[in-house]
């Protein structure tokens, strides 16, 4: 009897999960049930399963709004007229328009109007006047007609949920709980009441009733949840798509084994077979060709995601991992409950991404293509945050509340409500917004299946997840963006510019065979490399001394949270070292993981042990492990397959400390853990980045500086150019670029590194000079750029006159005459010939280095001129330095460190601890380790150069420094 229902998918506004709206309608044996979310269908399809689940016949509708108010609900008659009210939808939010006052003539939509927003004109057939049960007393003859309906929404379970929708619209309109006005929140009445209540306060209304039910009775919703919703074909039929796929396969089998691999031969008419059965070449196709687009564009890319199993993925270029090298199995992706493809995940620069998006989308058409919405939730500390602003918190004290919320838990009534109502928003729908890079591509128009959003990106956007999209047979495929591949590019191109070498950056195989590469791998160089650069991979790459493709493959996924935290990533070091001082938890283990010592590496190691060690079947271990990767939405399904995975170990009579330690093995670390071919893919990347590195180690850097990313902040990269022999310098108006540049062994500094010069004025410098020649001197500069005497006395300070031969202080007094100069209209003449430059006469004017440096700190984030340690007042650098460490094990020293990095680490005791990395006053890493008690003593005082005393203790030949005590040693006063 309702038609107007709002689950908590009527963001900030409902308080009703879809699941619990189907359980309370089944309690209450409402055979016929509609989902009309404000502004939106993305709820739609969770809730045709929840009410099949219950017996139940859903209808498909949205309540449109503008702002708070309600204009008029709209039901889908069937699963076109779903379609045409996401048209609807779509065709408002990619304009930007507000919805019509009244809509247009829908053919299989119904309209119902509240009684304030009547059209002036007779009702169409499609169209209803809705009624409330507040109403019923008012009702005229006139309204009490053939096209009244009762609409009584629903918003809320009860008058408790009331209070929690408030507050839902209170963090909506950003306002104080207390101003909320009564149009911003929906009706006190708008509760999920039993039929009977309806139709004993409805009985003098029958009529309205009977309308309210044959108008739901008429509405259908026959969605098929099985069926690919995937683009079928790429060609125009399936078996043109065969015969393409199976041409490019042959092709690149030759590119990549050449012309007699019969391995690779078997592999691929093996592949062929299982494609062409599961229906998955359009698929394959169509990756194909935006890969085919990209290199043509001369764009890098790399392939990853299961489909990195695949031989045709590898012949097609879609992917750098061959599969027969790594022993990567195609079907184990392909199991009975798992009739998707293998998804691919491509990564392109951050700059060329967006170019690629828009190829596929021209490609597709915008019809046929979106891209995959993602929905944020209220999650610990932004629910606090935001239920500090409705209750007018200040900021200092939300603050306090989120750092120590067992102290606040408690204080008043306030903060009382505070974690009261956040329990209960916890894991609501917050707000919509993109997945990280997927892509849909679809047979049927998208809005078929989904009312589209235009984010900032630009690009349609479906208002439901990657969840509800695999639910309803969507396939994505993910575009992705990283800075690792914008560097290897750049790279690439600075070396061709500053040494005229073209390297082939897909020459892969030649670098896993690369005796530099390779040892820069052993020793840990790998700063700056994709992947491979954080204190902790490196650490393990030392441990282990890896210096081979596959030993990398496996320390890829080996430094994921999980095995580290579980302690695994430690016992395989051990092992690693020790490979017959060690028992297997199980002939089993042996068995199935002897290559990587008993210890589970891989998610396909997740899935041998499921299956062979607990006899799951495989589709049961994959759904397992997709759960505990946190790609799932039922709970329960995940629940039902841990029980049988216990009590298949009983049945087969382990004893339970064994089970409990292989269980305790896949929980920490299926959720972090990464496919062999996902790590196999990351791990050609890091050998791109560290074949660059290693023999072009200052073209590599300035491809990092001018990329932005990477595991450390700017300065530390320009220490590492000028460890491998390059000329650092500042910022200069006759040889900087925008971004930094290098010519020979010279690095110039980029304008774009100087804090608070306008972007605008940092690129005309150089497009400037670059048209009428260098800058003779600072007036010249002056008359070409006419720059405000902020921005020139910024250029001043950073060093960018040093040209001249004059200190900083005297060019900061000419350009405080010439900034008090009157600005005449400039003559195209003067251009051509310049006015004779007057020297200014004044008295001598000499900067310290050390006050340039200060200067450098405050504009640049670190010194140039000098050292960090230069401006130490101590002379002391330490009784060692890092390279010195392994001689001194067990030994107590002072060292000397440049705080480059901290990792905080929760104890078990409730604890934390810090591991840090320092770089010495050579320029060179070493490592820390912080336990509880000293840190107590002797916490971290911010960024700087400490005074470090400790052990030298070691791993595997890895040394560091266990600190029992540290102070940060005081710099140099600034005179300035």
């Amino acid at each position: 009897m309702y038609l107007n229902i709002h689950s908590y998918y009527s963001l900030r506004y409902g308080t009703l999960p879809v699941e619990k709206i189907a359980e309370m309608a089944a309690g209450y044996d409402i055979p016929v049930l509609p989902l009309t979310d404000i502004n939106t269908t993305m709820g739609v399809f969770e809730f045709v399963r929840a009410c099949r689940k219950h017996h139940i016949q859903p209808v498909a509708g949205a309540d449109i709004f503008n702002g708070d108010r309600h204009l008029y609900t709209a039901l889908a008659r069937n699963i076109t007229g779903f379609r045409e009210l996401n048209e609807f939808l779509t065709r408002h939010n990619l304009s930007g328009t507000l919805f019509p006052v009244h809509p247009p003539e829908f053919r299989h939509v119904f309209i119902i109007y509240p009684p304030d927003n009547i059209p002036n004109r007779p009702l169409e057939l499609h169209e209803y006047l809705g009624i409330r049960l507040s109403m019923r007393q008012k009702l005229s003859l006139p309204l009490a007609s053939s096209r009244t309906v009762l609409l009584q929404p629903v918003t809320f379970a009860d008058k408790e949920e009331y209070l929690i929708h408030k507050h839902l619209r209170a963090i909506h309109h950003n306002a104080l709980l207390s101003s909320l006005r009564p149009g911003q929140c929906a009706s006190p009445d708008e509760i999920f009441l039993p039929p009977r209540k309806i139709y004993k306060t409805m009985q003098d209304h029958s009529r309205i009733l009977a309308n309210t039910r044959a108008l739901l009775e008429s509405c259908t919703f026959d969605f098929d949840f099985k069926t690919s919703k995937n683009k079928k074909t790429f060609t125009g039929n399936v078996q043109d798509d065969m015969l393409l796929l199976r041409k490019l396969a042959y092709d690149g089998m030759q590119y990549r084994y050449g012309k007699n691999c019969r391995e690779a031969e078997k592999r691929i008419l093996h592949e062929l077979e299982i494609i062409g059965k599961m229906g998955f070449a359009a698929y394959f196709l169509i990756t194909w060709d935006i890969i085919r687009y990209a290199m043509s564009r001369g764009f890098y890319h790399v392939g990853r995601g299961s489909g990195a199993n695949s031989v045709i993925a590898y012949c097609l270029r879609i992917t750098d991992v061959d599969p027969i090298e790594l022993n990567l199995y195609f079907e184990r992706f392909i199991n009975p409950k798992r009739t998707s493809p293998p998804d691919f995940d491509i990564d392109f620069s951050w700059k060329e991404r967006n170019e690629v998006l828009d190829y596929i989308f021209k490609r597709h058409g915008r019809k046929h293509t979106a891209l995959l919405g993602a929905v944020s939730t209220f999650k610990g500390k932004s629910v606090l945050r935001e239920l500090g602003k409705v209750y007018g918190l200040p900021k200092s004290e939300t603050d306090r509340l989120i750092r120590d919320p067992a102290a606040f838990r408690e204080r008043d009534e306030i903060t009382r409500a505070i974690f009261a109502v956040g329990s209960r928003i916890k894991d609501f729908p917050n707000l919509c917004t993109i997945h990280a890079g997927g892509v849909l591509i679809s047979e049927e128009p998208v809005t078929s299946y989904a009312a589209l959003d235009l984010p900032p990106k630009g690009f349609p956007t479906t208002q439901w997840d990657m969840y509800t999209a695999e639910n309803i047979g969507f396939e994505k495929l993910d575009i992705l963006s990283q800075r690792g591949i914008g560097h290897i590019r750049e790279c690439a191109e600075i070396i061709r510019s500053n040494r005229g070498i073209t390297e082939d950056i897909h020459a892969v195989s030649r670098f896993k065979k690369d005796p530099l590469v390779r040892s820069f791998l052993r020793k840990g160089e790998t700063l700056g490399c994709f992947y491979i650069e954080s204190p902790a991979m490196r650490g393990l790459l030392k441990k282990i001394q890896c210096d081979t493709y596959p030993a990398l493959v496996a320390a890829s996924s080996i430094i994921r949270p999980g095995v580290a935290r579980s302690g695994m990533m430690r016992e395989y070091i051990r092992r690693f070292h020790n490979p017959h001082g060690f028992k297997y938890l199980h002939p089993v283990m042996k068995e199935q993981l002897k290559e990587t010592y008993g210890i589970m590496v891989y998610q396909e190691d997740v899935l041998k042990v499921c299956h062979h060690f607990a006899g799951l079947d495989l589709a049961d271990a994959d759904v397992l492990r997709r759960a505990m990767s946190g790609k799932f939405r039922s709970r329960e399904e995940m629940n039902k397959i841990v029980d049988k995975f216990f009590t298949n170990c009983r049945t087969r009579g382990y004893p339970d400390d064994l089970t409990r330690e292989v269980w305790r093995q896949i929980e920490s670390f299926a959720g972090y853990s990464f496919s062999k071919a996902h790590s196999a893919s990351y791990a050609v990347e890091s050998f791109q980045s560290l074949y660059l590195k290693a023999h072009y180690p200052l073209e590599f850097m300035v491809g990092v500086i001018n990329n932005f990313g990477g595991f450390y902040p700017l300065w530390v990269y320009v220490n590492e150019a000028r460890r491998y022999g390059g000329d650092i310098q500042l910022p200069c108006i006759n040889h900087s670029h925008y971004k930094t540049s290098i010519s020979g062994k010279t690095l110039y500094l980029g304008f774009i590194h100087i804090k608070n010069l306008a972007s605008e004025l940092a690129r005309r410098i150089a497009r400037e000079r670059e048209k009428n020649g260098p800058y003779r001197h600072l007036p010249d500069f002056h008359e070409r750029l006419t720059p405000g005497p902020e921005q020139l006395q910024i250029l001043i300070r950073s060093g960018a006159f040093r040209f001249t031969g004059k200190s900083r202080k005297q060019l900061l007094w000419e350009a405080y005459m010439l900034s008090g100069k009157k600005k005449d209209n400039i003559s195209p003449l003067r251009t051509l010939f310049p006015m004779p430059h007057k020297d200014f006469h004044l008295p001598a004017l000499n900067d310290s280095n050390l006050e340039k440096a200060y200067d450098e700190m405050e504009l640049l984030g670190f010194p140039v001129t000098l050292s960090w340690f230069d401006m130490l007042r101590t002379g002391f650098r330490g009784e060692i330095q890092a390279h010195d460490m392994l001689r001194h094990v067990g030994k107590k020293i002072r060292m000397v460190g440049l705080l480059v990095n901290i990792k905080y680490v929760h104890t078990l005791r409730n604890e934390w601890m810090h591991f840090a990395a320092w770089l010495d006053a050579q320029g060179n890493f070493f490592d820390t380790v912080h336990f509880p008690k000293a840190l107590k003593k002797y916490p971290f005082r911010g960024n700087g150069i400490y005074l470090l005393l400790g052990k030298v203790i070691k791993e595997a030949d890895f040394p560091s420094l266990e600190v029992e005590k540290m102070a940060r040693l005081p710099f140099r006063k600034d005179e300035r």
